[in-house]
């Protein structure tokens, strides 16, 4: 028997102060993109902004249905519509924020599972960690790869 341990990394920046512009800028779409989103069964409002290496910012909601779970979490919606519209292009980092009756939630709401994992597939797509913003209105916490959010990725995918 081995005994293993993992840790991680991440910067904190309290009330975004010293937070990248570039970031800050990341973190704002994704607020602006939360106010669209259509979430009439639990009234918690996500926005992603995702960024590309060929500069495009594409921003995106989470959908929900009544017939869950059909609807779409942003950061997928977001990650999903920027693979088809720029192909070719990699993502470079991804910003994440929700609100509740308009206002942000206090601390980082950090993406589920399932956006984990597609977050983790971009990342191996473009062969670069993806930068990850997770922002709250008491601070925001910054990631360099996805491997501080999702250690073990499924990516047993058969070798040929």
């Amino acid at each position: 028997m081995y005994q293993k341990s993992i840790s991680i990394s991440y910067k904190e920046y309290l009330s975004n102060e010293g937070l990248e512009s570039r970031d800050m800028e990341l973190l704002e779409r994704a607020k602006n993109a939360a106010k669209g989103a259509y979430a009439p069964y639990s009234n918690f409002n996500v926005g992603a902004a995702v960024r590309l290496s060929n500069g495009e910012i594409v921003s995106a909601s989470n959908q929900e249905n009544a017939a869950y779970p059909s609807g779409l979490c942003a950061e997928r919606v977001a990650l999903f519509y920027a693979h088809a519209r720029y192909p070719e292009a990699s993502v470079e980092s991804v910003a994440v924020t929700a609100s509740v009756g308009g206002h942000i939630c206090e601390t980082p709401t950090y993406p589920c599972g399932a956006c984990r994992q597609v977050l983790a597939e971009s990342e191996m797509r473009a062969g670069n960690p993806i930068r990850v913003i997770i922002g709250g209105e008491k601070y925001t916490q910054v990631m360099e790869g996805i491997g501080s959010l999702l250690p073990f990725t499924f990516d047993n995918l058969p070798k040929r």
